[in-house]
């Protein structure tokens, strides 16, 4: 079918594809920062239960470093404001490509459908009405 288009709506076709694409990366990328949100979170309130003369550590890299709890709570505080900002950025971008690509289906359609001509089968009632 795509090799019937006008090179228009060829073209609106490819950037809805390159949209849907885009959508889904997006998706994926708050799907993990929420994860690793929920873990902060987790992590925060496991803390809470943790005497805070008590010895704990910190991964890095390979490493687990010894840190203390105050140090260890403003770090996973800081974690979560940060994985918040993130998660709140991706939810605008989410919408701003589902908006853009919801236009650019409409202008597709509006676009194919003028092709068929006035009073096509696209019409109200359809064929036989």
């Amino acid at each position: 079918m795509q090799g019937n288009l006008p090179p228009e709506a060829q073209e609106k076709l490819e950037t809805l594809q390159d949209l849907q694409e885009t959508a889904q990366n997006v998706a994926q990328q708050k799907q993990q920062t929420e994860t690793s949100l929920n873990d902060t979170e987790t992590a925060l309130e496991a803390l809470d239960g943790v005497d805070a003369d008590s010895v704990m550590y910190r991964e890095v890299g390979e490493l687990l470093i010894e840190t203390d709890y105050d140090e260890a709570e403003s770090q996973l505080e800081e974690k979560q404001e940060n994985l918040e900002v993130r998660v709140e950025q991706l939810t605008k971008q989410e919408e701003r490509v589902q908006e853009r690509f919801e236009k650019l289906q409409d202008e597709l359609q509006e676009m194919l459908s003028g092709a068929g001509g006035p009073g096509g089968p696209q019409g109200p009632g359809g064929a036989g009405a």
